[in-house]
């Protein structure tokens, strides 16, 4: 393994989304993380070659009957050799199982116990079924990202599962464990997505605080308020982006745009700003976005071509900086963030459930007989 976190140990009880987001983060950097996916007695062997789901790279996969007392006790001795263990169910699923904080704690007081919920452990939702879009709601996050006079807009599953997820909980665990090896005791990370998506809006917040956003969404400076702040449609049909906020770049957007003739109101002249947008919409209708790529290159007018998943690892500065990588044939997005002494890397493709499961134990330490006893036994796939 490879990465800054070369020697930290994590079990991973499988899950989706946000949870394995976060271990393949910790993967990434070089963490030794074990996946244990449920054993599912009809299942077929596993195929040759890396499964679809890019979240589940960098680690190996073990198939474990969690219902199985011979799989709990084999789940413990993992646990006992490990810095943290991440699970994604609903509050007191693990407790039922005999793996919970408690379970864990007794094996290994040392453990960090990661866990991902929408809601958090407690609280009057805690039971509720959800997914990202209701955890941003109740956040106030996604009442601000939206058009002036339309509904608010999903943003995706970023800001929930992966931001305020799956981002937060690779934080929580890390910094968990740097206090665990100084107190020698482990302790328990809540990570809930509405909490993180709450954090995320902590500029938004402020804003509000010093009468900077107002209640009306799709009027702010960052909201597609701003005419300086959008994306426009160019004479192709696609997109382009301009972020000139500060008034030096703004001055170079108009300049840039072919404005700097004109009598133009001062940028920060909100009534105006309906009337600018228009301005700036018709002229960039008159190229294409290639055209307007090459205007903007190397300058500070803050303009950037809106890129599709699909054409984003052809840009010349992901490809310089290798943003996107190519796994045996998959073409994804790479590790982040970068380190320049212990660099990490996508350690292996993802795995089918259950593909590296003899492989896998044997490196944690079961032996041989264990294996066999346990796959005689149904516990292990």
């Amino acid at each position: 393994m490879t990465g800054p976190l070369a020697g930290v140990r994590v079990v991973e009880l499988a899950g989706i989304g946000p949870g394995p987001y976060t271990c393949m983060l910790l993967a990434d950097a070089g963490a030794d993380v074990l996946r244990v996916d449920r054993l599912v007695g009809d299942r077929p062997p596993p195929a040759a070659g890396p499964h679809w789901d890019l979240l589940n790279r960098s680690r190996p996969s073990v198939a474990v009957d969690l219902k199985s007392p011979d799989g709990v006790a084999l789940l413990l001795d993992l646990v006992s050799g490990a810095d943290a263990l991440v699970e994604g169910w609903r509050p007191g699923v693990a407790e039922r199982l005999g793996i919970g904080p408690d379970d864990c704690a007794a094996r290994n007081p040392r453990l960090v116990f990661g866990r991902m919920t929408g809601w958090g452990q407690d609280g009057p939702l805690a039971q509720s079924a959800g997914h990202d879009i209701n955890y941003i709601a109740v956040s106030g996050t996604l009442w601000s990202i939206g058009r002036a006079g339309e509904r608010p807009v999903p943003p995706l599953n970023l800001v929930g599962d992966f931001g305020g997820g799956g981002m937060m909980l690779a934080f929580g665990v890390v910094a968990a464990i740097l206090e665990a090896r100084q107190s020698g005791q482990g302790q328990v990370v809540d990570a809930a997505m509405v909490d993180g998506a709450a954090s995320l809006m902590t500029m938004t917040y402020a804003f509000r605080q010093g009468g900077l956003w107002s209640q009306e969404r799709g009027v702010n400076i960052l909201d597609t308020g701003a005419p300086f702040y959008e994306v426009y449609e160019t004479s192709d049909g696609k997109w382009f982006a301009v972020g000139a906020i500060e008034r030096q770049f703004y001055a170079e957007l108009i300049r840039l745009t072919g404005l700097g003739h004109e009598e133009l109101p001062d940028q920060m002249d909100r009534p105006q700003w309906p009337a600018m947008k228009e301005r700036f919409a018709a002229i960039f209708r008159t190229r294409t976005r290639e055209e307007w790529t090459d205007i903007f290159a190397g300058t500070d007018g803050c303009g950037a071509p809106v890129l599709s998943p699909w054409e984003a690892h052809e840009h010349p500065h992901n490809r310089h900086r290798q943003t996107f990588v190519e796994v045996e044939g998959v073409i994804q997005p790479g590790p982040a963030p970068r380190f320049s002494r212990t660099p990490g890397s996508v350690q292996r493709p993802a795995p089918r459930a259950g593909q590296n499961t003899d492989e896998a134990l044997k490196a944690w330490g079961v032996d041989d007989a264990r294996v066999a006893s346990l796959r005689a036994g149904g516990a292990i796939g």
